[in-house]
């Protein structure tokens, strides 16, 4: 007998009760608090102490750690801790330490004067990214180990929104408690805000993920002990890399088969849409009239509310239809959002337009980043979580930032609404993949749903 419509419904809004979702609003927050501080809050502070515009362009390298943490996350992934993995485990271990380090790093900032000692701020700066960096992959491992797959949406709602309260926090707070006291107070501010990760670490439990191999057990590196004339270091450090490097690339091949290569396609091309116009976005705002404080109203606060609306939407719709279903839907409202900002371009300084486009841009954007999350989390291995997903992570937004690059230039040659209808453009190839993928019935981790939901001693889906 089947479930009413509302009682349907009710059971998707009820994911958001579990224990792993409420855990992951607190872990948001602490994978979003230090990204401003060493990007747009970290800028406005050395302008605002008279540092070079020149000097406050280099800094923008520090984000590169964030696009290359795929290169440590089988050191996350494998590598023990001393004393903090005997007692606290291997993915709480490394959150804990990454999350000390933004608070050390933060504090240290907060004292550093910024035109005397700019290296100084800078190597700290980086400190607090590469810190940073190491606690997503942390927390990425632990989002997908910590529930079932038919959960992960719901945890992708959660820490969308605390992300989004802690971008928040270090952008507008951030700036408020340095006008109204110092940048020092400011930055010694949100270091003290970092106790909220480190808090919700100590008080969460361990995931359990007995798929999860030792080093010595990985079929490639027994396969290589057999063959191996090797001894002693050379031989051992071999097998680490094997077993860290080289078998979550194998697993994921080895599981898909030839449609991981149309799979990875998706993954770069998701995304693209929605990175490529991003560049212009704020330039087409302020050739249109619009005031600044319009921008700040409309885009950071009111499109900051609608992209978490759309976050917890998203998960309760992957709960209530499935998936691959929302996978396909959310892409096209991302590439269809896109006309909206054609649209814009010819309407003019019009208020109640700004705000019908980033309202429809953010809920849209908000919900694609709650499904695409909860769909890459899919992919993933539990017996190589953190590499596996950090490649996902990383890949995703390659393709999107190289297709940006002439977004200016097509802008100039074209003008905006042409430029907008061909980012929208850019959505279709991911909107036929996932049509594609939907036709051959491509299972999603259908072995790992299996084996969670008996685990639980469930077989039920939220969606049935």
């Amino acid at each position: 007998m089947k479930a009413a419509p509302q009682s349907r419904w009710r059971r998707a809004w009820l994911v958001y009760t579990r224990p792993s979702a409420l855990r992951m609003l607190f872990l948001g927050f602490s994978a979003g608090l230090p990204f401003m501080l060493v990007f747009a809050t970290l800028t406005a502070w050395l302008r605002d102490a008279g540092v070079s515009r020149t000097a406050i362009g280099f800094f923008a390298w520090i984000g590169i750690t964030y696009s290359i943490k795929v290169l440590w996350s089988p050191v996350i992934d494998r590598l023990r801790l001393p004393l903090l993995t005997r007692i606290f485990g291997q993915r709480r271990g490394w959150m804990l330490l990454a999350q000390l380090g933004i608070m050390a790093g933060l504090a240290a900032m907060a004292v550093v004067d910024p035109v005397e000692h700019i290296r100084v701020l800078a190597l700290l700066a980086l400190l607090v990214a590469f810190a940073a960096a190491t606690q997503d992959v942390a927390i990425d491992a632990f989002r997908i180990e910590s529930d079932s797959a038919d959960y992960q949406a719901a945890l992708a709602g959660t820490y969308v929104l605390g992300y989004r309260l802690a971008i928040l926090a270090a952008g507008a707070g951030a700036l408020y408690i340095a006008d109204y006291r110092s940048w020092t107070a400011a930055y010694l501010a949100m270091s003290a805000l970092g106790l909220v990760g480190v808090m919700t670490t100590l008080l969460s439990p361990e995931p359990s993920s007995p798929e999860r191999l030792d080093i010595e057990r990985d079929p490639l590196v027994v396969a290589w002990r057999q063959k191996t004339r090797l001894t002693g270091m050379p031989s051992n450090v071999a097998a680490w890399l094997i077993g860290a490097v080289a078998a979550p690339l194998a697993d994921f091949f080895r599981r898909n088969g030839w449609l991981a290569v149309p799979v990875l396609a998706l993954v770069g091309l998701f995304k693209m849409s929605d990175i490529s116009m991003a560049a212009m976005a704020n330039p087409l705002y302020l050739d249109l009239g619009f005031t600044l404080s319009q921008i700040a109203t409309v885009t950071k606060l009111f499109g900051v509310f609608m992209t978490i609306a759309g976050g917890l939407l998203g998960g309760v719709l992957v709960a209530r239809y499935g998936l691959l279903p929302m996978l396909l839907a959310s892409a096209i409202a991302v590439a269809a959002t896109n006309l909206l900002f054609a649209w814009l371009a010819t309407t003019g300084p019009q208020l109640w337009a700004l705000f019908m486009t980033i309202g429809a841009d953010n809920l849209a954007n908000g919900i694609s980043a709650t499904v695409f999350i909860a769909w890459l989390s899919s992919l993933v291995s539990r017996r190589y979580t953190a590499t596996q997903y950090a490649l996902f992570s990383s890949f995703m937004t390659l393709p999107g930032k190289i297709m940006g690059g002439p977004s200016g230039w097509i802008v100039d040659q074209a003008g905006y609404p042409f430029f907008f209808i061909y980012a929208a453009g850019l959505g279709i190839p991911a909107v036929l993949l996932i049509v594609w993928l939907m036709s051959t019935r491509f299972e999603i981790d259908g072995a790992a749903r299996t084996q969670t939901s008996a685990e639980n001693g469930t077989g039920e889906s939220i969606s049935e």
